[in-house]
């Protein structure tokens, strides 16, 4: 098991200091205080957190668009990222096992780089949540009115918006009522997912090679030149940001130092692969040029494509399940976020109450369920990936350096089960990547992102200036 970091001190604007929980660890549950957080999640678990919130919108919302952008060479852009996403997973899950809280990225960093790179990460990571998951419902609404176009109800897309805005407000209340309902919907989803998935991109995949079915007309690989491939990856990069959820569930994971790193690498590497099938079967189908036009649905015509009525119907069944999965996961994540930081005094303490009934951070859930419904009335698909991807992108790079912080410093309660392999090379290459992405997306989520970092900035220095959280490196 990991130790503990020398305990957090200050006190914040309303007087409230950290709660350094003295947390217990044990091989059945994570106890503090207030609460106790059993240890239920095995690896199946963690990969299904992983592999669930990641397989929604790389396969069902991205592939029209990423190939619009950059054609075939769009499976380029998935492999991209899919390293990208590996270079940060491993760092992560060595401080994972190391500090095996729930609170993941932001708990690292403020204990290895101190208080103010801790306030701008864990604040802007319940933003960028936000933003995900406003992303997500977006695209479930879209597949949604698919669905009902499918059945032969015709409603136009001004439903969009209102479905995903209901459905999100359907996602808070779920968790409210505890992770295992949350957990139990999750297994279910992703194992009927995945089994759609293989069965679709295996017969897609003859099909693209000439096994069955004509062979495809082969064309131009990087139509648009290789920075766009660069810059479509910044934009799908959204797909990967859920093997970093399998980090905020440690404390309620069994055997974290075997089952974090195999969960975060094997939730990357088997959806990276699906990814970049996917993009080579979508664009076999159509072309590049004519799959682009079909947008954030692309990939019902190609499942009609392949297997008629019956693959549409269970590309959109597909699409519907894996948005939601999406969507669902990322408010259960938004929350334990948001919770982490009002623990440590950086957001008032009420934040970060549990409801009794239930066992849950209600308050923390109703700020994540109340900005995302507004950011998901937007509409905007690509600037809510982006902004998302932004803020994620920061923490992955400061996750890698607080890493080496710690491993030069090697302080007494630094005792991880799991060590990253070909260090200093992996946590410095992924700083480098994770920062160099963000420079390749749109200049509109740029300046978003910047803007809300400087606002978590300026609202520490306000409320929470005298909290010390960093530990004695």
């Amino acid at each position: 098991m990991g130790g503990q970091p020398p305990s957090a001190e200050g006190t914040n604007i309303e007087g409230e200091s950290p709660r350094a929980d003295p947390t217990i660890e044990t091989d059945e549950a994570t106890i503090t205080d207030d609460a106790e957080l059993e240890r239920t999640l095995g690896l199946t678990g963690g990969l299904a957190i992983g592999i669930g919130t990641m397989i929604g919108a790389g396969i069902f919302v991205f592939p029209g668009l990423a190939v619009g952008r950059a054609g075939p060479a769009a499976a380029g852009s998935f492999a991209i990222g899919a390293v990208v996403a590996l270079l940060v997973a491993l760092p992560a899950s060595e401080l994972a096992t190391a500090m095996p809280k729930s609170g993941g990225g932001y708990y690292f960093i403020s204990r290895a780089l101190g208080t103010l790179a801790g306030a701008v990460v864990g604040l802007s990571l319940w933003f960028g949540l936000v933003f995900a998951t406003a992303f997500y419902l977006v695209g479930f609404g879209y597949y949604a009115v698919d669905t009902l176009a499918e059945l032969g109800i015709a409603v136009g897309e001004g439903l969009v918006i209102p479905v995903a805005v209901l459905f999100g407000a359907g996602f808070t209340v779920l968790n409210v009522t505890g992770t295992e309902n949350a957990a139990k919907l999750q297994n279910g989803i992703v194992a009927l997912l995945l089994s759609i998935l293989v069965a679709f991109l295996g017969y897609g995949g003859l099909d693209a090679v000439g096994l069955v079915g004509e062979p495809a007309t082969p064309e131009r690989f990087a139509p648009f030149g290789a920075m766009s491939v660069f810059t479509t990856a910044a934009l799908v990069f959204t797909s990967y940001l859920g093997f970093a959820q399998v980090a905020t569930v440690a404390g309620e994971m069994k055997d974290p130092g075997r089952n974090l790193p195999l969960a975060m690498v094997g939730s990357v590497l088997t959806v990276g692969l699906l990814y970049v099938v996917t993009i080579f079967v979508a664009t076999s189908a159509f072309g590049s040029e004519r799959l682009s036009t079909f947008g954030e649905t692309a990939m019902v015509e190609v499942g009609r494509h392949y297997l008629g009525t019956a693959g549409a119907v269970a590309i959109v069944f597909g699409g519907l399940l894996a948005t939601m999965s999406s969507a669902n996961a990322s408010v259960l994540s938004t929350s334990r976020a948001i919770y982490a930081v009002s623990k440590d005094a950086l957001l008032p303490r009420r934040a970060s109450r549990i409801n009794l009934r239930y066992g849950t951070p209600h308050v923390a859930l109703g700020m994540a369920g109340g900005p995302i419904l507004v950011l998901t009335a937007t509409g905007q698909v690509e600037l809510l990936a982006e902004v998302a991807s932004v803020l994620h992108l920061v923490m992955y790079g400061l996750i890698c350096v607080a890493l080496i912080a710690l491993r030069r410093n090697e302080p007494d309660w630094y005792d991880p089960d799991f060590r990253v392999p070909g260090y200093p090379v992996v946590p410095a290459l992924g700083a480098v990547a994770s920062f160099v992405m963000i420079g390749f997306m749109q200049p509109a989520s740029q300046v978003v992102g910047v803007a809300i970092m400087v606002a978590t900035a300026g609202w520490y220095a306000y409320y929470a200036r005298d909290v010390s959280l960093r530990g004695e490196l």
